[in-house]
């Protein structure tokens, strides 16, 4: 049983330049450079690390 396949137009919407706020999950779009210097802060909490989207569904 494996997973849907993923287009390249699709899997740059869904995962290009997208971020995950580490304390509230919230995610939002930016610039990597921004996001690794700490310039980016999350809209709702205003924490300044976020993870990259995953990939991966849950299991």
């Amino acid at each position: 049983m494996g997973g849907k396949k993923v287009t390249g137009a699709t899997f740059e919407r869904l995962f290009k330049n997208v971020f995950v706020c580490l304390k509230c999950k919230h995610k939002m779009r930016s610039n990597p450079q921004k996001i690794k210097s700490g310039d980016i802060k999350c809209r709702t909490c205003g924490y300044s690390k976020f993870r990259a989207k995953s990939k991966e569904g849950k299991r």
